[in-house]
């Protein structure tokens, strides 16, 4: 029976959602999906609640990415970071997927522009939401999210990004057996050097375009990332005003966005010695290197069985890590850092979704078939 409630909790909590088609279970802030398989292989979920609310979104989508159920087959990944509240990664997940699949029926392909325009309908569409309940809620224009999506089409892998997620491929040298980290993903941070040097490039009138707060690079003084879905109050001066609160307002009028929407995009052909994609939001990150990830993978089976019983997948190991690691930091016991409730345990590290995704050559080379799956992180 307790095995039964961790895997099919009650409707009534509102944090972490589980459906049907979810097959994940809980064991307190933490959901996962152990195993599963993909159209070109098999994938693992995990995510960690730290937020008061569940700011991290996800989803896997595989199979058909098109409307058309003769359209292009393959697996989609997205890990939607949210900051401000949830409301933008909520409406990423219901609504980017959508796009997808409605413009690769029109373009009758899977490509970089289809990723592009999909990226741009979900923006513009949460710009429709902040306008319509600016009125009442004016805080909206202050919620965004992160937005990285991988998608797996015909042997190539498609990588789009906009914030501080990262997609990391682990490729094997067939030389030495080592497993290499290679970061698949350009991110958008104030911390880095030539992103703090672009922004400036870019806004050349602005002196104070980044600023260093507390010993944090910030865009404007408020804001980490440089790149984002949502956060309109920082690309539509009509919402840098009352009644949204003075803290998140900037103080000089401007007239091009300072944040971006714009995605960068990657197009990456899978070859055989590629083995497997680690797809984290930052809370990850924050914790493990790129080789640390991957050698985690590497090193250890992609799920323990013990009498029979699923013990520990490896996304679930990696999110296992990353707490060890946030608790050690801290200088106190992983286990005390458990029993540490949701909005208190942010300070302690972020909400951490990770997806791990495995290649199978053959498959993703003869365009083998499995059931379509849909898995939205957190059983939502």
């Amino acid at each position: 029976m307790n095995l039964f409630r961790a895997c099919f909790p009650p409707n009534s909590d509102r944090n972490i959602h589980t459906g049907s088609d979810t097959g994940g279970c809980r064991d307190g802030l933490l959901w996962y999906k152990d195993s599963g398989s993909h159209f070109n292989g098999e994938f693992s979920m995990a995510v960690v609640q730290a937020n008061n609310l569940l700011e991290d979104q996800s989803q896997l989508e595989s199979g058909c990415l098109s409307l058309n159920t003769s359209g292009p087959y393959g697996t989609f990944v997205g890990i939607y970071d949210g900051h401000g509240g949830p409301e933008t990664s909520r409406f990423i997940n219901d609504q980017l997927f959508q796009h997808i699949k409605r413009l690769t029926a029109e373009h009758q392909s899977m490509s970089v522009e289809v990723i592009r325009k999909a990226i741009k309908a979900t923006e513009d569409g949460f710009f429709s939401v902040v306008s319509r309940q600016w009125a009442l809620k004016p805080q909206i224009a202050a919620v965004g999210s992160c937005c990285l999506v991988g998608i797996i089409c015909s042997g190539t892998l498609y990588v789009a990004n906009l914030g501080d997620s990262r997609a990391v491929l682990g490729r094997l040298v067939k030389s030495t057996g080592e497993v290499l980290a290679v970061q698949l993903s350009a991110e958008h941070n104030a911390s880095i050097d030539s992103v703090r040097q672009e922004l400036k490039y870019q806004h050349p009138e602005d002196s104070e375009i980044v600023v260093l707060k507390h010993n944090v690079w910030r865009v404007k003084g408020l804001i980490q990332i440089t790149r984002s879905i949502g956060d309109v109050y920082l690309k539509n001066a009509e919402f840098n005003r009352e009644p949204l609160y003075q803290k998140f307002r900037v103080r000089e009028p401007f007239g091009k966005p300072i944040l971006s929407s714009e995605p960068s995009i990657s197009v990456h052909q899978l070859l055989p010695h590629d083995q497997f994609i680690i797809f984290a939001s930052d809370g990850l990150w924050e914790h493990l290197t790129n080789q640390e990830a991957v050698d985690i993978v590497q090193n250890n089976p992609r799920s323990e069985e013990d009498n029979g019983l699923m013990m520990q997948g490896i996304a679930r190991r990696l999110v296992k890590t990353a707490l060890q690691e946030a608790a050690k930091k801290r200088e106190m016991r992983y286990s005390d850092l458990k029993r540490i409730e949701r909005g208190v345990r942010r300070h302690f590290h972020d909400d951490i979704t990770v997806v791990v995704v495995f290649m199978e050559s053959h498959l993703v080379s003869s365009g083998q078939s499995t059931p379509s799956i849909s898995v939205k992180g957190g059983g939502k």
